[in-house]
């Protein structure tokens, strides 16, 4: 019999209890639940809705149920649906009369509203400290590549060089800023629904204050029907989470690529890499490559959700009920990539010589030797042509601006002196944009002490 069926006059069809039951998933927030519960009966139990004795048997109850289904003793039971429906069950089978009680004032729906944020809250935070991992390893790769020349790319074209540090903090400002999303995310989640009751709150004076320290939360919402009908923190994560995974992605398409035999920049560690069941050469960069694939599931449980949740009317409604499987989905998929992606980054090796040498291609030094030319007083359009009737020839005979001779130089330009061949060196370029969050080696290791400042915010929180 359900907990419900006072006012039903015949069962529901089994396709209808199967089609209708969150137990399957939803009994992840079990511990919330169970906290949640003990919270809202300390509440009964201040505003006279239960004894002492009453209010030790349901917290009892409540922490041996817990002991129980952590210790696996207990299966839940798919007749009675959902998560909230099997505690209350198995509460008044093992107290009684008492256990009857503990749903009064409350409703399923702020039941559920503060299991869910008390359960994102938790994997905010867990997702966080991921993040602040990979942080600290990106801050430690810089610093150990803070000469390490690698050619800059604008539209996968070489560009200007730059270093492999200066590249790999481009990153790490990234997932800096997904951290402080997070913590802005978390912020706003940290409202406990608890007293909304099923959308007007209650006839009992609840504490709810209390209710929300108890709990673990700032405070609790302003206004019950936005309190039991709000998934925006569920969305607001889910949003967050997907540009985690964004910057996941666009990270391990550039190791993807810099692993190919065309680039030749990095080896992935044979720990997260794969073989060809049949070509025995193959070295593949399967966890990256699982990584960039993996971001599409999370760009559509974010979707998922904003679709249930447009058309929906005040307050709640059972279509909500689908704000779970991709919200957990997406924990567990930022989780799992992150518990990859980070090692995977910290074991990579790093093909120096090669990057060096890349540099020196494509005529990545291009801009320098127009920005010679407007320094000794050339107008920089002037100089721009001057530049690219070098390339053009250098184009056509097969060489490198590196591999031309100063009368070549002097050749489109008497403006050029012996000095231009020390300019075009790579690591002179790098060094010469020696400005405030430019490659020079000198700015990107101000830049790496500045990000250890954040970073040990984090140490002592």
């Amino acid at each position: 019999m359900k907990l419900w069926s006072g006012r039903f006059t015949k069962n529901t069809k089994k396709e209808m209890d199967d089609f209708h039951s969150s137990i399957s998933f939803d009994m992840r927030l079990y511990r919330q639940d169970i906290m949640g519960s003990i919270a809202h009966s300390k509440a009964l139990l201040k505003c006279g809705v239960i004894t002492e004795e009453e209010f030790s048997r349901i917290k009892e109850g409540l922490e041996g149920i817990l002991e129980d289904i952590e210790n696996g003793a207990i299966q839940f039971d798919t007749g009675y649906e959902d998560i909230h429906m099997n505690i209350e069950k198995l509460l008044t089978d093992r107290i009684g009369e008492a256990g009857k009680k503990l749903h009064t004032a409350r409703s399923r729906n702020d039941q559920v509203a503060v299991d869910f944020k008390m359960y994102l809250k938790e994997q905010v935070k867990e997702v966080e400290q991921q993040l602040i991992g990979l942080l600290e390893t990106l801050a430690d790769l810089s610093e150990q590549n803070l000469d390490t020349i690698i050619p800059g790319y604008t539209h996968l074209q070489h560009a200007q060089p730059v270093t492999l540090a200066h590249h790999l903090m481009a990153y790490f400002e990234m997932f800096k800023r997904d951290v402080t999303r997070l913590e802005d995310c978390y912020r706003r989640m940290d409202e406990s629904p608890l007293g909304s009751c099923a959308l007007a709150g209650t006839t009992y004076p609840l504490d709810r204050e209390l209710t929300a320290k108890l709990l673990g939360f700032a405070a609790f919402t302003q206004n019950s029907l936005d309190g039991v009908s709000d998934r925006d923190y569920a969305i607001e994560f889910l949003a967050a989470c997907s540009i985690i995974m964004m910057h996941l992605s666009r990270f391990c398409e550039e190791l993807i690529l810099w692993s190919s035999s065309e680039f030749g920049f990095v080896e992935m560690d044979d720990a997260y890499s794969t073989g060809s069941s049949i070509m025995p050469q193959k070295k593949n960069p399967d966890a990256a490559e699982l990584i960039r694939g993996k971001t599409g599931r999370v760009y559509g449980n974010l979707m998922g959700l904003l679709t249930v949740m447009k058309g929906l009317p005040l307050a709640y409604n059972k279509d909500m009920q689908e704000d779970k499987e991709g919200v957990f989905d997406t924990v567990d998929t930022v989780k799992g990539c992150l518990s990859v992606f980070v090692p995977m980054l910290a074991t990579l090796k790093f093909n120096k010589g090669r990057m060096y040498q890349a540099a020196g291609e494509g005529f990545s030094n291009a801009t320098d030797v127009a920005d010679y030319l407007v320094k000794k007083g050339v107008p920089f359009r002037t100089a721009h042509r001057i530049v690219g009737e070098l390339v053009l020839g250098c184009c056509e005979k097969g060489l490198s601006l590196g591999q031309l001779t100063i009368e070549d130089y002097r050749r489109v330009s008497p403006v050029f002196q012996e000095d231009i061949l020390e300019v075009i060196k790579p690591e002179n370029c790098v060094a010469a944009r020696n400005i405030p969050g430019g490659p020079a080696p000198e700015q990107v290791k101000a830049h790496i002490q500045k990000s250890r400042d954040f970073l040990s915010h984090f140490s002592k929180s």
